[in-house]
C-alpha cells in the first residue's frame, strides 16, 4: 500500500515489529480510541457511511441502526441541525472546532473536519463527553494561558522559555509529568525541561534515539498538533466498514483526534510504565523540532478539548517565541558574520600582500569559523593559523580532488580512513575548493563527550516469548546509559557552512581581480552572487531570471528575493554602473549591504539612504540604480522604494499591465538622502514586475518602446498565461550590450 507521495506502507494486517515499524500505516489505523464516537457521513445529506463499533455504548445505537442513515437519526434533530447549521456557516471546520451539541441527556463536543473519499469528501464527525470550562472559545484558551504568556514574553533566554512552558502545561493539563523534548538535525531527542511529580525519577537531560519516533509519526506531528491518548490499555474501536467505497483503502484519519495509536508505541509507553498520554507539537516554519510530552501514571487521565486545545495554544506560543529568539540570535550572528567577512576581504583587495596571507592576519579566517586551525592556499603562497599540519600538500591535494565546492567532515576517521590516518590529530574539516587547486580549510580536533541516553539506544529490540511465538518489543530498559563520543570533532554548524559559502563567493571576486582572468570567469562570480533559489511562499509565485549581455559581457545586475524575519518578501533588483570585474565585485559590496540593512528590518527608503550613505564613504566612485519591495504576504501589501531604477509595472487580476507612475530617486552613491515611498496592495491575481533597463532600453530600441513592448508582454486580458522566458526571448535586445535581470511576484488567485 502507498500513499500519495508513493511512500510504500505494510500491507493491511501485516505484523507490525521494530524491523518494519517504520512502514507501519499510522494514519490508516481503522480503528479510534473509546473515548469517543467516530462518524463519517455524506454532504449534503449527512447520511452516515462508517461509524465506529462503540457507538451504540456511547450514543445508544447499534451499528446497523447507524450506517445508510441520517445523521438526524443517530443524534437528534436538534444537534443533526447544529452540525447542519455550523458546516454551511464556516469554510475551515477545524479552525472552529469544537461544537457542543446535547444528545439525549449527554452534553458532547463535536469535532470536525473533511477528507477526501475518491473524487468526493466525507464529513468526519468526532464526538466526546463534554467537561471543563463552558463555553468554550478563544478567550476562554487564552485566559487560560494568560499568565504562561506574560512569563513566555518575560523570558530572557531558551532555558527559561523551556522551563515556564513544562511547568504551566502540567498546571493546566494535570498531567504526572511534563517534559519539553527537542530534537537534532538527526531527530534524536533531548529532555530539555521537565516538571513532574517529587516522587518520579528525572529525566531532564536524557536523550532518546530518532527510531523512538519513527518518520511516518513525525510527518503527522507535523499535521496535527495534538494527540492524547487517555488510557494506554484502551481497547480500539474499529472502524465499519472502515474502507472507502471508490478506492478500496482505510479511511485517512491523520486529523482524527481520536485516531488510534500504534500498537507498538503503546507498548513503548507501558514498558515506561506510561497509563495516559498527551502530545503537542512544537514547529519551526512548519517542522517539527520539538514536542511537548505528558505522561501520567496513576492511571487514565483524560483532560477535555478545552484543556488541550490551551494547551496547543500555550505550545504555538513557545514555538513562535523560539523562533522569534533563534532568529534574533542568527541575525546578530549574521551581522557579526558580516563584519569579519568585510574585514577579511578588505585585507584580501591589498594587491601588496599575498591573498593568503591576508587571510590569517590579526583578522583571520578562525574568527569567521571557529576551528583550531586554518589552512588558506591561493595566489601561489600557503600559509596557515592555529594547528596544523607541518606539511599539508596531502590535504591540499585532497581538497582539490573533491567534487563539491563545498566539502564538510566531522568525522574524517569514519569518512575518510585514508585521510585520518595521514593527519590523526584532526577529525573534522571545513574546505573550500577555489580555481586552479586553491583552497580554504579549517581543522578541528577531535572533541570527545558524554552522552546521557533513557536505555541504550543501541539496543532497539528485545526479544519475549508469546506463547509459540517470539516477536520483536520496544525496548524495556529506560535507565540512565551513558555513551561516550569519540572519533568526532565539534559539529560545524549551519550558519558556520554559510559563513564559509559566503567567503567562498566573496574570494572568488578577490582571485578574479588578481589574476585578472577572462570574463567566463568573471560571470561565475556574478551568478554565485544571486541566489541559488527564489522563495516559494504560499499562495504567492515568485519567478526570476539573469542573462549576460552579449558575448557573455558581466555588467552589474542582480536581483534577490528572500523572507525577512518579520515574514514579509523582500524583492530586489538593482544594477551597479559598468561592466567586468570591478562592476561585478561592485555588485557584490551593495548587494551585500542591501540585505544586511534589510535583514536589520529597515524599511525600502531607509534601506536605500543607508546604502546611498555606504556607497558614498566606502565606493566613491560607485554608482547604482536599485528598486526595493517589501511585500506582506498575508494582506498583500507592497511598500516600495526606487533610486533611479525603471518603474516597476503593475499587473492587475483583469490581466492588464501598467506602468507605476511613482516618485522615483536618483541613483544610490548620489541620492538625496530621502528616497520617496510607495504603497499599495496586491489583490489576489495581481502582480509586480521589476527590470533592468537592459531588458527595455538599448541601442536600437528607445525606451518608449521598449517600455511598450513589455507591456505588450505581460498583457493577460486575452487570458493568455505570462511566460516568463518568452518575455525575455521578446523583449531584450540581440544586439544590447547590457546585461537582463527580470523579477516577477504574482499573488494566486482566491
Amino acid at each position: 500500500m502507498a500513499d500519495a507521495e508513493g511512500t510504500t506502507f505494510l500491507a493491511p494486517g501485516e505484523p507490525v515489529d521494530l524491523d518494519n515499524c517504520a512502514r507501519e500505516p499510522i494514519h490508516v489505523p481503522g480503528s479510534i480510541q473509546p473515548r469517543g464516537v467516530f462518524l463519517a457521513v455524506t454532504e449534503p445529506d449527512l447520511v452516515v457511511r462508517h461509524t465506529s463499533q462503540n457507538v451504540a455504548e456511547i450514543l445508544g445505537h447499534p451499528v446497523d441502526d447507524v450506517l445508510g442513515h441520517p445523521l438526524e437519526d443517530v443524534l437528534g434533530a436538534e444537534a443533526a441541525g447544529a452540525i447542519e447549521h455550523h458546516v454551511r456557516t464556516w469554510g475551515n471546520l477545524r479552525a472552529r472546532n469544537p461544537l457542543v451539541v446535547t444528545v439525549g441527556d449527554v452534553e458532547l463536543d463535536v469535532v470536525l473536519h473533511r477528507i477526501l473519499s475518491g473524487e468526493s469528501t466525507l464529513l468526519i464527525v468526532e464526538l466526546e463527553p463534554a467537561s471543563g470550562p463552558r463555553p468554550f472559545s478563544f478567550p476562554n484558551t487564552y485566559q487560560a494561558v494568560r499568565g504562561a504568556v506574560e512569563q513566555l514574553n518575560h523570558a530572557h533566554d531558551l532555558a527559561q522559555l523551556y522551563e515556564i512552558t513544562a511547568r504551566e502545561v502540567r498546571a493546566l493539563t494535570g498531567f504526572d509529568r511534563v517534559m519539553i523534548y527537542r530534537f537534532d538535525d538527526e531527530y534524536n531527542g533531548e529532555v530539555v525541561a521537565e516538571a513532574k511529580r517529587p516522587d518520579l525519577n528525572p529525566f531532564l537531560g536524557l536523550h532518546y534515539p530518532a527510531s523512538d519516533i519513527p518518520p511516518q509519526a513525525r510527518a503527522l506531528y507535523e499535521q496535527n498538533w495534538v494527540r492524547l491518548i487517555s488510557d494506554v490499555g484502551y481497547t480500539p474501536s474499529r472502524i465499519v466498514p472502515g474502507l472507502d467505497e471508490e478506492t478500496g483503502l482505510p479511511l485517512d484519519l491523520t486529523h482524527s483526534i481520536l485516531r488510534s495509536v500504534s500498537p507498538i508505541h503503546l507498548e513503548y509507553l507501558r514498558n515506561m510504565g506510561v497509563a495516559a498520554s498527551m502530545s503537542i507539537s512544537l514547529l519551526r516554519n512548519g517542522r517539527l523540532w520539538g514536542l511537548i510530552a505528558c505522561h501520567h501514571y496513576s492511571g487514565p487521565h483524560d483532560p477535555p478539548f478545552g484543556v488541550r486545545a490551551a494547551a496547543e495554544f500555550l505550545g504555538s506560543t513557545l514555538s513562535l517565541r523560539l523562533v522569534a529568539r533563534v532568529e534574533e540570535d542568527e541575525l546578530e550572528a549574521r551581522i557579526r558574520a558580516a563584519g569579519t567577512l568585510s574585514r577579511l576581504l578588505t585585507r584580501g583587495r591589498d594587491h601588496d600582500r599575498a591573498l593568503a596571507s591576508s587571510l590569517v592576519g590579526t583578522t583571520s579566517v578562525l574568527d569567521l569559523v571557529p576551528a583550531q586551525g586554518a589552512i588558506v592556499s591561493a595566489d601561489g603562497v600557503v600559509d596557515s593559523v592555529g594547528r596544523v599540519p607541518a606539511d599539508p600538500a596531502p590535504l591540499l591535494a585532497w581538497v582539490a580532488g573533491q567534487d563539491a565546492e563545498v566539502v564538510v567532515r566531522d568525522a574524517l576517521e569514519e569518512q575518510e580512513p585514508q585521510l585520518a590516518a595521514a593527519f590523526p590529530e584532526f577529525a573534522g574539516l571545513l574546505a573550500l575548493r577555489l580555481p586552479e587547486g586553491q583552497a580554504v580549510v579549517w581543522l578541528r580536533h577531535e572533541a570527545v563527550h558524554n552522552v546521557d541516553w533513557g536505555g541504550d539506544p543501541h539496543n532497539k529490540a528485545i526479544a519475549t516469548r508469546e506463547g509459540d511465538d517470539v516477536r520483536l518489543s520496544p525496548r524495556k530498559s529506560f535507565a540512565l546509559w551513558r555513551e561516550t563520543v569519540r572519533g568526532r570533532s565539534e559539529a560545524w554548524t549551519e550558519r558556520e557552512v554559510r559563513s564559509a559559502e559566503e567567503l567562498r563567493a566573496r574570494l572568488l571576486e578577490v582571485l578574479l581581480e588578481r589574476s585578472q582572468l577572462q570574463v567566463r570567469a568573471a560571470e561565475t562570480v556574478q551568478r554565485s552572487l544571486l541566489p541559488s533559489s527564489v522563495p516559494d511562499p504560499e499562495g504567492w509565485a515568485v519567478h526570476a531570471r539573469y542573462e549576460p549581455a552579449a558575448g557573455g559581457r558581466v555588467g552589474g545586475d542582480w536581483y534577490d528575493a528572500l523572507v525577512l524575519p518579520d515574514g514579509r518578501l523582500a524583492v530586489v533588483v538593482g544594477d551597479v554602473a559598468g561592466h567586468g570585474l570591478s562592476a561585478a565585485a561592485a555588485m557584490g559590496q551593495v548587494r551585500n549591504a542591501l540585505r544586511a540593512y534589510l535583514l536589520r528590518g529597515d524599511s525600502p527608503a531607509q534601506t536605500l539612504a543607508s546604502l546611498d550613505h555606504a556607497v558614498r564613504w566606502t565606493m566613491p566612485f560607485e554608482m547604482a540604480t536599485v528598486v526595493v519591495a517589501l511585500v506582506d504576504l498575508t494582506t498583500g501589501e507592497v511598500e516600495l522604494s526606487v533610486a533611479g531604477h525603471p518603474r516597476p509595472l503593475l499587473l492587475d487580476p483583469g490581466g492588464s499591465a501598467a506602468l507605476l507612475e511613482i516618485p522615483v530617486d536618483r541613483p544610490v552613491g548620489v541620492g538625496s538622502g530621502e528616497p520617496p515611498t510607495t504603497r499599495l496592495t496586491l489583490p489576489p491575481g495581481g502582480g509586480l514586475v521589476l527590470y533592468s533597463d537592459g531588458l527595455v532600453d538599448s541601442r536600437e530600441t528607445s525606451l518608449r518602446d521598449g517600455l511598450r513592448r513589455l507591456r505588450a508582454q505581460f498583457d493577460g486580458t486575452d487570458g493568455r498565461p505570462v511566460d516568463i522566458d518568452e518575455v525575455l526571448r521578446e523583449c531584450r535586445d540581440p544586439a544590447s550590450v547590457d546585461d537582463v535581470t527580470l523579477l516577477l511576484v504574482c499573488r494566486d488567485r482566491d
